[in-house]
């Protein structure tokens, strides 16, 4: 009598792994706010200034531009615009970022984007909402204060940081203080969605070059690294920056553009100062990209384990 051999039934395949929001965490946030203070408020601003300096003066090169930042004050001339304005910006935009970049990645995800894909559209989404929130009448105020003071050399009262702002928003109301703010949403979603990308790059380089595997994880000096070629590299959109500077800066210059856009801000600057014009500022730019990567990676580690004694709660943000 033979045996009866039962039907072996296949393994049902397993469900796909439910889709679930990053969660926001009070941690989180002030671990991005901490570092971007401290980032700021240390080189940050001054390379901001020099960049800034160099970019609405675009005759200067990099020492008459330091020389014309400490003849507005001395060292102080290195910080000007660093409060209130940096300090807000500072202090808001991580927020803002990792809100609004979680929600666009979630849902990129959910209409079938991949990780890598995702990834990049968040942080477009998020450095665009940055622009709009923000960013834009933090950075149009940064750039009237350090560009204000030509007028001191006329003999005229240089007005305070709450009167200037005052001042334009009395004359010319909401689009006045968010002059240029276009510009930055430009420059911010290309700067993301470029930085993202190329961080990446030399990551999967750096992974090849020492035998390290996908999901291994790299030093502190390797994350440096590849983070800080992915920001330098970024800055080829320079030409936005330049664009963002002049329309927000207060110099005076008859042959400006008395409605500036965008697109007739790039045509002033290029028959003025050409194609150098346009990347006037992009080394202390560079420079800035390094110490906002050197501030998040090295230093990151040692705010993280501080915030977490703080508040308790464990930082899941990557930095």
């Amino acid at each position: 009598m033979s045996a009866i051999i039962a039907p072996v039934s296949a393994p049902a395949p397993e469900p796909p792994a439910k889709l679930e929001k990053k969660p926001i965490k009070f941690s989180n946030l002030l671990l991005g706010a901490g570092l971007n203070m401290f980032e700021v408020t240390t080189l940050g601003q001054p390379l901001e200034v020099i960049k800034t300096t160099m970019a609405a003066n675009r005759g200067d090169g990099f020492s008459t531009a330091l020389g014309r930042i400490w003849s507005r004050g001395g060292i102080f001339g290195f910080y000007q615009g660093l409060i209130p304005w940096a300090w807000i910006e500072a202090s808001t935009k991580g927020a803002v970022l990792l809100f609004v970049a979680s929600e666009a990645e979630y849902y990129a995800r959910a209409a079938g984007a991949n990780d890598f894909g995702s990834g990049i559209l968040g942080g477009v989404t998020g450095g665009v909402a940055q622009a709009y929130a923000t960013m834009g009448f933090c950075t149009c105020m940064k750039t009237v204060e350090i560009t204000k003071h030509k007028v001191a050399a006329a003999g005229q009262k240089v007005p305070g940081t709450w009167a200037t702002f005052m001042g334009i928003y009395r004359r010319e109301g909401i689009r006045g203080i968010n002059k240029g703010v276009n510009a930055v949403a430009i420059r911010q979603m290309t700067n993301w969605g470029s930085r993202f990308g190329l961080s990446r790059l030399a990551e999967q380089g750096i992974r090849d070059l020492t035998g390290k595997k996908d999901g291994e994880k790299l030093s502190a000096v390797e994350k440096i690294t590849a983070s800080a070629l992915g920001g330098g590299l970024s800055a080829w959109n320079q030409p936005i920056e330049v664009i963002r500077v002049e329309m927000q800066s207060k110099k005076d210059d008859p042959n400006r553009p008395k409605k500036m856009t965008v697109g007739n801000t790039f045509k002033y600057i290029y028959q003025t100062n050409g194609v150098k014009g346009l990347y006037r500022g992009v080394t202390p730019r560079i420079g800035l990209g390094v110490w906002q990567t050197v501030c998040m990676v090295a230093m990151g580690d040692m705010a993280k384990t501080y915030v977490e004694k703080l508040t308790g709660d464990k930082v899941t943000a990557k930095h």
